[in-house]
């Protein structure tokens, strides 16, 4: 049979838009597969929110993902789900995102009435440090990273904008800057406010404040990293030390083919049989 140029054009053409297609569905039964052993090992419900930042798709375009509020709707309902004597395995990789869809999330871990915990494999910044906030238990890795919630106006420090107004009298700022600090003032004391929220039925109100306080005003810039010891120091309920099984989990949304995801199986109740 003879291929024309332009027969085998259209078939690398066609491979190359089908090879990732492919590689995604294999991974994604190589992911149900983990996940369900992750399962029956520790008798829970994973849930799991990968946002990976640095790859490209077969396009060459990059590809970023933050917490949104598909995110938050996805989340809710798989934990809605579960029942509710069965703890959650909630997987967190993320730079963070949008704050009202990680208080969303917060609200529901914490509202769960069995055990959360929470693991951080690689980092959970920002609104994935509100998430670990809620949990009953937060896991890390040696080198695991949480980060301060500080809300940030306009890719600013919400903090830095409040210090820069306070610096010089006040008929020297201008209203942009005026109107600029007022949001952000207003910001601060909402994520602080959310963060207390989430954490005294597990904390004593006046550290939940004070741990609130230090990680949404602007203490560290915010892509600062906090290593397990110090966020332990700081009061939070962290263990050391990832479960091989989880490491194993993570390889498996590979930065080139998975952009992210949050996934979830449907319930599997109890002694059901796996096929």
């Amino acid at each position: 049979m003879d291929f024309s140029l332009s027969t085998l054009f259209f078939i690398v053409f066609m491979v190359m838009i089908l090879q990732p297609l492919l590689a995604g569905r294999v991974f994604g039964f190589r992911r149900e597969q983990a996940i369900r052993s992750i399962e029956r090992k520790r008798k829970s419900r994973v849930i799991t929110m990968i946002h990976r930042q640095e790859k490209r798709n077969f396009f060459g375009m990059n590809v970023s993902r933050m917490i949104d509020l598909e995110d938050a709707q996805s989340i809710i309902s798989a934990i809605k789900a579960t029942p509710r004597d069965m703890p959650i395995d909630l997987v967190l990789h993320t730079p963070g995102g949008l704050v009202i869809a990680a208080m969303q999330i917060a609200r529901a871990v914490e509202a769960h009435p069995a055990k959360v915990t929470v693991f951080v494999p690689i980092y959970a910044m920002s609104g994935g440090t509100l998430i670990a906030l809620a949990a009953d238990e937060i896991v890390m890795g040696e080198f695991s990273m949480l980060g301060p919630i500080d809300p940030q106006i306009m890719g600013i420090s919400a903090a830095s904008i409040i210090a820069a107004r306070d610096a010089k009298p006040v008929e020297h700022v201008s209203d942009v800057a005026m109107v600029l600090a007022d949001v952000s003032d207003k910001a601060i004391r909402q994520v602080t406010r959310g963060a207390v929220e989430i954490m005294t039925p597990r904390m004593e109100r006046k550290k939940a404040e004070a741990l609130a306080h230090k990680l949404a005003s602007g203490t560290w810039t915010h892509d600062y990293a906090l290593t397990p010891e110090e966020a332990g120091e700081l009061g939070l309920a962290i263990t050391v030390g990832m479960p091989p099984e989880i490491l194993d989990l993570m390889k498996l949304y590979p930065a080139p083919v998975k952009q992210s995801a949050v996934e979830f199986l449907p319930f599997d109740p109890p002694g059901r049989k796996m096929g």
